[in-house]
């Protein structure tokens, strides 16, 4: 009687399988999994979507916000300009609540 799997023939499709599996898992590790390792070893980001290595960039590079140094300085200055702009605001209701009692008297006295 002649049998298809023979115990040779099992084994020799046994270790091809191993073989071909274990090779798949190589590839996979240094196509697709050592990218990424190598990319983030190197202190940038890595997006496995698109498969791109990419050099992250500051914030305040993209807005024009000043650097963390200069934040404090900028924050004093906008405060400067917020105190002059309220201080303003407060003359004009000033000069406003002045006229209306000025009004005020004038209709008071005919």
């Amino acid at each position: 009687m002649h049998r298809l799997l023979t115990m040779k023939r099992l084994s020799i499709l046994f270790l091809s399988i191993f073989a071909v599996l274990l090779a798949g898992m190589f590839a996979y590790e240094r196509l697709v999994v050592a990218p990424g390792d190598r990319c983030e070893a190197g202190g940038k980001w890595w997006d496995p979507e698109s498969r791109v290595c990419a050099q992250p960039i500051s914030i305040a590079e993209i807005t024009g916000r000043p650097n963390p140094g200069e934040r404090a300085a900028a924050s004093a200055e906008k405060n400067r300009e917020l105190v002059a702009i309220e201080d303003s605001l407060a003359a004009q209701k000033r000069a406003r609540d002045a006229d209306a009692d000025r009004q005020r008297a004038a209709l008071a006295a005919q």
